[in-house]
């Protein structure tokens, strides 16, 4: 009897651990992504992120890491682009204005995108509370399209400058800053209109950052996403594509006439010897156009998707592939330093001069000696 009755003590205290063990789990499988936010920004979470489990503590650190190193590298690119540009009177030209104000734009976005999205990521959850977190919404919103519109005017001052050559009206300083105040007051207006109602700021992806509300069920804030979405992409999209493929199409005229003079004259090229040993104007302006581009839709496709599947409710998004489309698009302030600056061969001149260590390439001894018609393209296409 007392063996028996030992048995079913220890059969209950078994079922009672198993019982107590799968309601710790239900619990904790009840808990969702929203559920840690804190309380005075309840009213700002989306339904939608409820229905998401927590993430792993992993990604968070992981994305902050990444962020952090995307950061550290914009700020400094993007200060060294304005410093050289700026300092140097060879650079201080009306369509490096264009220039300047893209890594300016690029350099604020980090500034306050960054540090709050590490620090969100290392608590896991928005601490900054609702104004912030519009505050936010905002800045990205304006310094992305700043950023972007930045890249048109500069395709469209290269479209003028190559296709249209001396018949062009030349760009003024005071030409160049008119065009960047409309921008930035066109943009400004875009960004502070969720501010006043049309559509809103809030916490999104693994609320660690915040933007638009893509997850808006009513048409009036989901117009918002799509005219943002004509104005923000599909026009400056439109408009490099126009621009570069007239540009491409303009160089490869003047090169055919190049070499249809030299058969005349019964010479080889009229370019001298060290500019034969480079590749061609043509090829290094399709090099630019492309990468330029296919770096700009890269970038920026991620996130539009991401918008538009939260308004047409097209696809399931993760927390964490929305999160990485946002920071893909930050990415964007990397790299155009690269392809905007360090491409400019008199960009590069300067900065072997004024910050030697940081010049990757070899002096180019015989960029005297290119003919003026090579120069002038070349400055243009860079």
């Amino acid at each position: 009897m007392k063996i028996l009755e030992l048995e079913s003590n220890r059969t209950t205290y078994i079922e009672m651990a198993s019982t107590g063990i799968i309601n710790y789990l239900r619990d904790s499988s009840n808990k969702s992504l929203a559920d840690f936010v804190p309380s005075e920004i309840y009213h700002m979470i989306d339904p939608y992120w409820y229905s998401w489990p927590p993430m792993e503590p992993m990604w968070f650190g992981v994305i902050g890491f990444f962020v952090s190193i995307l950061g550290v590298m914009s700020l400094s690119g993007n200060f060294i682009v304005m410093y050289i540009f700026t300092s140097s009177k060879s650079l201080r030209t009306p369509s490096n204005m264009f220039v300047v104000n893209l890594a300016f734009s690029d350099f604020m976005m980090m500034f306050t995108m960054f540090p709050p999205m590490v620090l969100n990521s290392f608590y896991q959850t928005w601490i900054m509370g609702p104004l912030l977190c519009e505050i936010y919404g905002l800045c990205g919103s304006l310094f992305g399209c700043v950023n972007i519109w930045s890249m048109t005017l500069i395709a469209r001052d290269r479209y003028n400058v190559i296709v249209k050559g001396i018949s062009r009206k030349p760009l003024t300083a005071t030409g160049a800053l008119i065009q960047l105040l409309v921008i930035w007051c066109i943009c400004g207006i875009w960004s502070i209109l969720p501010m006043l109602g049309w559509n809103r700021y809030v916490p999104e992806g693994n609320l660690t950052v915040c933007g638009t509300d893509y997850f808006a069920k009513d048409w009036w804030n989901r117009s918002y996403i799509m005219v943002y979405f004509v104005w923000v992409y599909v026009t400056p999209l439109s408009t490099i594509i126009y621009s570069y493929w007239y540009i491409m199409k303009a160089v490869r005229i003047h090169e055919q006439q190049m070499r249809e003079q030299a058969k005349k004259m019964n010479v080889a090229s009229l370019r001298n010897s060290e500019a034969d040993k480079g590749k061609s104007v043509e090829i290094k302006l399709a090099k630019v156009a492309l990468v330029t581009i296919s770096l700009w839709f890269f970038a920026w496709t991620p996130y539009t998707v991401i918008n538009f599947s939260g308004i047409f409710g097209s696809m399931y998004l993760s927390p964490l592939s929305t999160v990485l489309g946002s920071a893909f698009a930050k990415a964007n302030s990397v790299y155009n330093p690269i392809v905007y600056g360090l491409s400019h061969p008199k960009y590069k001149q300067v900065l072997r001069e004024k910050m030697p260590c940081l010049a990757c390439d070899r002096k180019d001894t015989g960029s005297d000696a290119k003919t003026q018609v090579t120069a002038e393209y070349s400055e243009s296409v860079a």
